[in-house]
């Protein structure tokens, strides 16, 4: 049955390419393709653990009416390396769907290479005056900051997994009514592959040169939320923050609540360059294991936090029109920890990019010091 839907689905996407000549003004179909060279070593004189990524995405967008969207995406990706041969707890991995539907399928899993193919987003979305409804997989964005976002209680994603900008879906329904051009109200509900169920309602306005959230509802069958958000400026910075409230339904309101509190600056610079800053306070931060927890796609927005306070800086230098540096850095003082991430991207030509970026690690888990490096090379071209 898999294989079946995966090839109608390939069917479709394939058949609207071929179409898109007579119906451009119908249909759009974009996406990129990019080969990714990564090692994982603990030191240079150290052993390395090298992989090859080859990932090609497909954005598919059919306007069926003047008020009805759909929307198909795929991601298609082809590992080798040294990985793979880690045998199923790798292809397991990958080939891991949290939504209601599977859609993600392992189409080819031998010991030296593996294919899979995931449908992140397949929805439809009906717009009506200042109605807005969503069915289907879609992304839900609640968060306002950069690097945590609490607030962002359907599709929680790590920052450290930086080859995934389009972050992960949600199988929902999501009403949207817009009562004005600065304020809204919605509400989502989504089901996830445990059948534990995230609903809740957001109301979004602005006041005093600020755009300001409130949202409540509860996350995964297990957790009330209440939690607040905001973005604006404070003379030439801005300033935005986030602050959720979980606390188990079965015993509310009781003590073994949570709450992340994150707020950051951000600030434009002359000679194109920007600089960020975020910290987050969490009163119950999660244990960390292993380093797997920093790229989990399993955590839900209440266990963002790895430490009671954290802290976060980047800067971004556009030296050329075409080639940006980039250093950012963390602080998780309760895992004597840190984490440094500097990249280098380079536009070789309109449509294709180059990046070189690093990842290090370093933390005490499980009573002893670890630290990890992760160098990867990629280029990008889109379309």
């Amino acid at each position: 049955m898999k294989n079946r839907f995966f090839s109608v689905v390939l069917v479709l996407f394939l058949f609207t390419g071929t179409t898109l000549s007579q119906e451009e003004n119908r249909v759009s179909l974009g996406g990129y393709v990019t080969t990714m060279q990564s090692s994982m070593f603990e030191k240079l004189s150290g052993s390395f653990m090298n992989e090859n990524l080859f990932h090609n995405r497909l954005n598919l967008k059919a306007y069926l009416s003047n008020s009805i969207t759909f929307t198909g995406e795929l991601r298609n990706r082809l590992f080798t390396g040294d990985f793979v041969r880690m045998g199923s707890y790798y292809s397991d991995i990958i080939g891991y769907d949290r939504g209601f539907a599977d859609m993600s399928w392992n189409i080819i899993n031998e010991n030296s290479f593996l294919f899979n193919s995931t449908l992140d987003r397949l929805n439809i979305d009906f717009n009506f005056g200042k109605f807005q409804i969503t069915a289907g997989r879609q992304r839900i964005n609640w968060g306002q900051t950069f690097v945590w976002n609490p607030n962002d209680i359907f599709n929680a994603y790590s920052f450290f997994d930086f080859d995934y900008v389009e972050r992960p879906g949600s199988d929902a329904v999501r009403l949207q009514y817009f009562i004005s051009s600065s304020s809204a109200a919605e509400v989502a509900i989504k089901v996830d592959n445990n059948h534990d169920i995230t609903a809740a309602g957001l109301y979004r306005f602005s006041l005093w040169g600020y755009d300001i959230q409130f949202l409540a509802g509860l996350v995964n069958s297990q957790d009330i939320v209440i939690g607040t958000g905001w973005s604006g400026a404070i003379g030439g910075l801005s300033f935005r923050g986030e602050v959720s409230w979980f606390d188990p339904y079965e015993d509310f309101p009781g003590d073994e609540s949570t709450v992340l509190a994150t707020a950051g600056f951000e600030k434009l610079f002359k000679k194109n360059s920007m600089a960020q800053v975020q910290i987050m306070y969490c009163n119950n931060p999660l244990v960390l294991n292993d380093f797997n927890s920093f790229y989990s796609g399993n955590l839900s927005s209440r266990d963002l936090a790895f430490s009671v306070l954290s802290a976060f800086g980047q800067f971004t230098w556009a030296a050329t029109p075409l080639m940006s540096l980039t250093a950012s850095a963390m602080w998780l003082p309760d895992l004597d920890g840190w984490f440094a991430g500097p990249s280098f991207d380079y536009s070789l030509t309109e449509n294709l990019d180059f990046s070189l970026i690093w990842q290090h690690f370093d933390a005490l888990m499980g009573g002893e010091k670890s630290k990890i490096n992760l160098a990867f090379l990629r280029l990008k071209y889109s379309f």
